[in-house]
């Protein structure tokens, strides 16, 4: 165990970090050989206590599989969280690796292990230094990140920003496209809301030499996919990126002489605006009815609403832009982009200003290249130090700047 000393300068508790190394690749090699799916996170939840308990803290179960731990005064009425999450997915590893994940068809694809890994490296730098916060740092390690409706609204409901209330959340992620010992940042609207569409049209069948006594549903169908790209092309307002993409279509019956009976589409609506989100819900809708009415087509339409669109606080972005420069460098903190995938921390940040940041985690020489999602994905654990360190320095900032405020 490393010895008690006063709250850190970024560089110092880079410095601390990087003295941890063995044991957060050791954590990391744990979690990522012994993956759980969303929701089924028992042993990684017993993991993450065990771990914490360890640094002579005092976690609790969470949303059933998730944990929540409080560093300082257990009194104050306000603290900082700090979030992770802790499932994998359902993806089969390639072979080869000597932490491997264990577990068939199942892998952490999506860098959770190594979110978890800088989330606990971040309680034990914060734990050393409990009594000289300047306000409680709350971790949450929420379980079910990869799959609707999401952990976040189950933490949120069991109360993890409440007592204390939290002012200001952080959380990291991954990122194989930024090289190690960088990190990104945007503030504002950074990612896009991720709603699922199911369709389905009925009313087909019949010869297809006699298509004008029966229902044609290969026809409707090209006729929709044309017409529902004009919610993008013509109906998004221009300063609003969306996306709206189908990536499956299924048809029952047919064959070189009969048409299907029914076809089944199955598609993603993205956009980085809730108000137009939701008045593009509605366009979908009255296209499908009308190019199906004009068709005689029956249909059943479900869009099945996900993850907010994800934006950043303005002025927390600032204060954790600042600490992750003093951290690093300001040469090393990059400036991103809008991207179109989703994340459930947006859940979080509908109730309490936050800021989502990237931890770089590329490495060219070593061959770590794989994005996320993908049998071949890893890191580069030389990210490990720098995620744990930028975590707690995030989480000191932001509590500094909630103090300064009073003041």
């Amino acid at each position: 165990m490393l010895s008690h000393r006063p709250v850190l300068k970024p560089q110092d508790l880079l410095s601390r970090s990087v003295e941890l190394s063995p044991k957060l690749s050791e954590w990391r090699q744990h979690l990522h050989a012994n993956p759980e799916l969303s929701f089924k996170e028992y042993n990684t939840q017993a993991f993450v206590i065990e771990k914490l308990k360890s640094f002579g803290l005092s976690p609790k179960p969470i949303a059933d599989t998730g944990v929540v731990v409080l560093i300082g005064s257990t009194s104050a009425k306000h603290c900082i969280c700090i979030r992770a999450d802790l499932d994998a997915l359902p993806i089969q590893e390639i072979d080869g690796r000597a932490y491997g994940s264990r577990a068939k068809g199942v892998m952490h694809a999506c860098g959770h292990d190594a979110h978890t890994t800088c989330a606990l490296g971040a309680a034990f730098l914060l734990s050393q230094m409990a009594d000289e916060l300047p306000l409680p740092i709350k971790l949450i390690f929420q379980p079910g990140e990869e799959l609707l409706p999401g952990g976040a609204t189950k933490v949120i409901a069991a109360g993890g920003l409440r007592s204390p209330q939290v002012l200001g959340i952080v959380a990291l992620h991954v990122a194989p496209d930024i090289e190690v010992g960088q990190l990104g940042i945007r503030a504002g609207d950074y990612m896009a809301s991720a709603d699922e569409i199911y369709l389905t049209l009925k009313g087909g069948g019949g010869h297809a030499a006699m298509a004008h006594r029966h229902t044609d549903l290969l026809a409707t169908t090209a006729q929709l996919l044309v017409g529902l790209q004009q919610v993008v092309s013509r109906k998004a307002p221009p300063e609003i990126p969306s996306v709206l993409s189908f990536g499956k279509i299924e048809s029952t019956g047919g064959a070189t002489n009969v048409l299907a009976s029914e076809v089944r589409l199955e598609g993603t609506f993205r956009a980085y605006n809730e108000t137009w989100r939701k008045k593009a819900h509605g366009i979908i809708r009255d296209i499908v009815k009308h190019t199906a009415e004009a068709f005689d087509a029956e249909f059943e339409l479900d869009i099945k609403v996900g993850y907010p669109a994800l934006s950043n606080d303005n002025e927390l972005t600032a204060k954790v832009r600042e600490t992750l420069g003093e951290l690093l460098g300001e040469e090393q903190v990059r400036q991103l982009s809008l991207r179109p995938t989703a994340e459930d921390f947006a859940w979080y940040l509908q109730e309490v200003p936050g800021v989502f940041f990237r931890l770089g985690t590329r490495n060219e020489a070593k061959g770590i290249t794989a994005g996320v999602h993908t049998p071949a994905f890893d890191i580069d654990e030389a990210s490990l130090p720098i995620g744990a360190a930028a975590l707690a320095t995030s989480a000191l900032g932001l509590a500094e700047l909630h103090q300064k405020s009073k003041a």
